[in-house]
Order: C-alpha cells, then structure tokens, then sequence
C-alpha cells in the first residue's frame, strides 16, 4: 500500500466516520472486511471476533499492536472514539 493511500484514507475518516465509522476502512479492508489489506500483509479482519476488533482497534491507537506494520493504521485509528470502535466491531466482527 503507498503512503497515498494511507494519507487519503486518513484525510476522509472524519467525514467518513459522522455516517458510518468502518466507512473510512473500506479503501483497505472492502466493503465486508474481506480484504487483506497492505498487500495482503494484514489479517482478513471478517474473521475476527468483535472482542479481538476491539483490541487490535485500542492496541494500534496505543502503539501496542500491530508489529512493524502497526504505523500504517495510526492514522485511520487516531480520531476513533471508544463508540467508533464498539460500532466497527458490531458492524464486521463474529
């Protein structure tokens, strides 16, 4: 993914993010989650648990999650609200 990508996402999340918090994670991850976002370097986030969104959401706000990929989500993650995070988990996780 280049740094185009990840800037413009960045750029619409907070008007994405007033309709439909996962609208801004669409570019990346599809439509329903099913995409291996990063050129296939991420997990396909629609198998993961809601509790495991939660996590991974709070973790790459933190620092703590992620590994060395974990900067290209500190920017869509930043402005997420602990409301954004729980209606992204409902809306895409099991």
């Amino acid at each position: 993914m280049s740094i185009t990508k990840v800037l413009v996402g960045s750029l619409i999340l907070g008007s994405a993010l007033m309709a439909d918090p996962y609208a801004a994670c669409v570019m990346c991850h599809g439509a329903s989650g099913e995409k291996a976002a990063l050129g296939g370097k991420s997990k396909v986030i629609k198998d993961m648990s809601k509790a495991d969104i939660i996590t991974s959401l709070k973790g790459y706000q933190a620092g703590t999650y992620g590994g060395k990929m974990k900067g290209a989500m500190a920017g869509p993650v930043k402005g997420l609200s602990a409301g954004d995070i729980e209606a992204i988990a409902n809306k895409i996780g099991k």
